[in-house]
């Protein structure tokens, strides 16, 4: 049974409620009615018999006596007999012409000479069917007189039983019928969404992440919660196929750009057709940006890697900017920018330094490579509450309001050939939003397109 499928067990399981219901009823049947019953006939006729003893023991064998027998016989359904000479019992008489069908057998008779009662139940070729029979002595003086015997046709007993019989067989084939119907509810309430799971999950594991549990979308329940859990799942490694099919895309991508460009210098300066010294400083161009590449795809696997470990550190967090900043300062009078510095220096913050930095170098990179001419670029830090507040703001071309939730997400590029030819690889804001969510952090983007980007990081502090 342990291979069998819940359906199955589930089927199995009220098959046996039903038989154990039927089991329970026939036998509950058979104890009301044949026993408890039978046995209320059995007092019934005792008492009976117990009333005419006493008259007998009042009134002897006179005519009220037998008055009160053919009363007993006319007006119940019971045959009342009887005898003075309790031996005609054994015998068969006075029931003639069935003198030799025994009422009682001698074990009874002996009973009954001793002054016990007899009660029995058997086919009785007198009476042509089977007899629930009471027999019951008569004293005189202390000495035996006399038997009643008290028969009543067990027809007239299972009657009222057969009856109810009917009636009980009706009910139970409708409670059959009813758990049956259950049975099928709670099956395909509970079991065929678990199949459809299961469907699913063999689908998952060939690849297709396509599927959802429909079947359950309006359930509060626990399998409606798992369904949900699971097509939940399912959308999460469907956009996992996808992002990961767009990873291998972009790379082949980016890494076929430089190489090509290499390869097509490399064959012009073999031929002649391209001067050396240019072919070589563009191939030396793109190898650089190749290592570029190559080094940021290191750098983003080991962030989103579960087992890469960050320093923890105290960090002055205006010097840090401080020195950054001073990298750039060829680069932003280049474009004529001015950088206004508005840092508060008390702010310490717990990371890593070497990669905060990059974070900042990253940031700086942008603002100066997208910032109008002769506009201004500020860096501010703060106390938000308990955490350090960076913000970054620059008056450059911007970024769409549509294309804001997409710029963290690898080698995406709001103009990708604009870009390209500033040498970026894509993945600048990836890592820069791994390295703050290692740091327990968050980094957002706010943008009006031709106007300005403003970047918003917090941190903690000590």
């Amino acid at each position: 049974m342990k291979n069998w499928s819940i359906k199955a067990k589930v089927w199995s399981a009220i098959f046996a409620i039903i038989v154990a219901v039927s089991v329970g009823a026939l036998a509950m049947t058979f104890f009301l009615y044949e026993r408890l019953y039978i046995d209320k006939q059995i007092d019934r006729l005792f008492m009976e018999g117990q009333e005419l003893r006493t008259v007998y023991a009042e009134h002897g064998a006179n005519d009220y006596f037998f008055e009160r027998i053919q009363w007993a016989n006319d007006s119940k359904e019971l045959t009342l007999t009887y005898t003075e000479d309790p031996m005609q019992l054994g015998s068969g008489s006075p029931f003639e012409p069935f003198a030799n069908e025994h009422l009682i057998t001698f074990d009874e008779r002996q009973q009954l000479l001793e002054g016990e009662t007899v009660v029995m139940i058997r086919e009785n070729a007198y009476f042509e069917q089977k007899i629930l029979g009471v027999a019951l002595p008569l004293f005189d003086n202390e000495q035996l007189a006399g038997a009643l015997f008290f028969s009543l046709p067990l027809s007239d007993v299972y009657e009222p039983f057969l009856n109810v019989g009917k009636i009980l067989l009706l009910s139970l084939s409708v409670i059959i019928l009813l758990i049956i119907l259950i049975g099928k509810k709670v099956v395909n309430h509970v079991v065929t969404p678990l199949t459809d799971m299961k469907e699913a999950a063999i689908q998952m594991a060939k690849g297709d992440f396509s599927l959802r549990i429909s079947s359950t979308r309006s359930r509060k329940d626990e399998i409606g919660q798992l369904a949900e859990s699971f097509n939940t799942l399912s959308s999460s490694l469907e956009r996992v196929e996808e992002k990961r099919r767009e990873f291998l895309a972009d790379v082949s991508h980016e890494l076929r750009t430089p190489l090509s460009y290499m390869k097509g210098y490399a064959e012009g300066v073999e031929e002649g057709v391209i001067d050396p010294s240019k072919g070589l400083s563009i191939i030396q161009k793109e190898a650089n940006r190749l290592e570029r590449l190559v080094n940021d795809l290191l750098d983003l696997a080991q962030l989103e890697g579960e087992s890469y470990v960050m320093k923890d550190e105290p960090i002055a967090f205006a010097q840090l900017v401080y020195e950054v900043v001073e990298q750039f300062r060829y680069l932003a009078a280049q474009k004529r920018l001015q950088v206004h510095l508005d840092l508060d220096e008390d702010v310490i913050i717990s990371g890593d330094p070497d990669r905060i930095e990059q974070v900042i170098r990253n940031l700086l990179d942008n603002a100066i490579k997208y910032a109008h001419e002769e506009t201004t670029i500020s860096l501010t830090i703060g106390r938000e509450g308990s955490r350090a507040q960076f913000i970054l703001s620059d008056q450059g071309i911007g970024i769409p309001e549509d294309k804001l939730a997409l710029v963290f997400e690898r080698f995406y590029r709001v103009n990708k050939s604009r870009s390209r030819k500033k040498g970026g690889t894509g993945l600048g804001l990836a890592i820069a939003s791994q390295i703050i969510k290692k740091h327990g952090g968050t980094i957002d983007i706010t943008s009006q397109e031709l106007k300005g980007t403003t970047v918003t990081i917090t941190l903690k502090t000590l």
